[in-house]
């Protein structure tokens, strides 16, 4: 997935909360165990939710397009 544009975490803390985003852990642990803000936390999981949804949906578009 990469880093997300214009963020202020470092590329380590982005992939550390990433790791910790897919085992589905509590927010606020995460956010301890990376050392961060778990308001930061939770906007940065917020984030990743709305940029699995939009590719999502563009692929659900891409594939489901054209005549049947």
């Amino acid at each position: 997935m990469g880093s997300m544009r214009k963020s202020q975490l470092s590329k380590t803390k982005q992939d550390r909360l990433i790791e910790h985003f897919v085992t589905g852990a509590a927010v606020r642990c995460d956010a301890g165990l990376v050392g961060m803000n778990p308001k930061i936390a939770m906007y940065y999981f917020h984030r990743l939710r709305e940029m699995i949804t939009y590719n999502f949906d563009q692929e659900v578009n891409t594939v489901f397009s054209g005549e049947i």
